[in-house]
């Protein structure tokens, strides 16, 4: 049982946190944080929020280690990009013309942002 224990104002913090996000993520990790320092095992926690056990432990193993820091969620860095700013403004451009029945002013609209050279 991995066990947290919480000053007075660490507890008020979380509290506050959970109160207060907008972020359902980091409002349930808080709760389990909270939960854990009342004593609360952690499969009672994982049914409470609808979570694995082993995702309770990896949540309060990482507030341990790293604080409220630690309960933030990690966005991965992903793949790169594809386009560059020009194409996305191609195809963006390219969306409004289709649907406002426009197809054959696309490539006038295309000479003009490519010769003005603002992107």
């Amino acid at each position: 049982m991995l066990r947290i224990t919480l000053s007075a104002g660490e507890q008020a913090a979380r509290e506050q946190t959970l109160k207060t996000t907008a972020e359902r993520q980091l409002r349930d990790r808080c709760q389990a944080v909270l939960m854990a320092h009342r004593g609360r095992n952690r499969k009672a926690i994982a049914g409470d929020l609808g979570v694995h056990r082993t995702t309770v432990k990896k949540w309060l193993e990482q507030y341990r280690a790293r604080g409220v820091e630690g309960l933030r969620v990690q966005r991965a860095p992903g793949k790169p990009r594809r386009l560059d700013d020009l194409e996305v403004v191609y195809l963006w451009a390219d969306g409004l013309y289709v649907k406002a029945g426009l197809e054959d002013t696309k490539s006038n609209h295309r000479t003009f942002v490519h010769s003005s050279g603002k992107l």
